[in-house]
């Protein structure tokens, strides 16, 4: 099995994955099932596949990198801290230790988070699929998904599935 980076996360309408305060706790449906798709997805089988994760500072300072406690997390950060049992804090480029990571035996890569770490893997197009969540919310403003001078990069959709309002497009890139 070759290695994937993918990159899952819930946004919402206008483009946001968390509040101006970094929080997430509008990530919910509208309770709506009359259009749900038939097939669902599930994080718990993308779970299953993956053995690393790639997370933000911020995202580790919510101690969001508990739920991954079997899985080998990377946080990008700015200062220097001590790696601990299954972490390893990156100062720098976080993508080149990761360019390492995928030339070894292992599941695929969970690019989970936020916008500023995924940003270097968007622009060095390391991204092989992308699990975008629409949450139906417009939040005004927040942390984008997307930062400026993001290429062009092809992607197809591999499946899209509806949940109580939440719409999880899956795209691959298109090569």
């Amino acid at each position: 099995m070759t290695r994937k980076i993918i990159l899952n996360l819930a946004m919402s309408l206008d483009g946001f994955i968390a509040d101006t305060s970094g929080n997430y706790d509008w990530i919910y449906g509208d309770g709506n099932r009359k259009v749900d798709t038939k097939s669902q997805w599930s994080y718990d089988n993308f779970l299953k596949e993956v053995d690393t994760v790639i997370m933000g500072h911020h995202c580790f300072k919510q101690n969001l990198h508990q739920t991954f406690s079997d899985k080998k997390v990377y946080v990008a950060c700015s200062e220097q801290k001590e790696a601990s049992k299954n972490i390893c804090f990156i100062q720098g480029d976080i993508c080149k230790p990761i360019l390492e990571e995928l030339k070894q035996e292992g599941k695929n890569i969970f690019l989970f988070g936020g916008g500023i770490t995924i940003d270097p893997f968007i622009k060095e197009n390391m991204i092989d699929e992308y699990i975008i969540a629409m949450v139906p919310i417009l939040l005004g403003e927040g942390h984008p998904l997307f930062l400026t001078q993001t290429p062009r990069i092809r992607l197809f959709l591999e499946a899209c599935y509806i949940s109580s309002g939440i719409t999880i497009l899956h795209y691959k890139k298109k090569l």
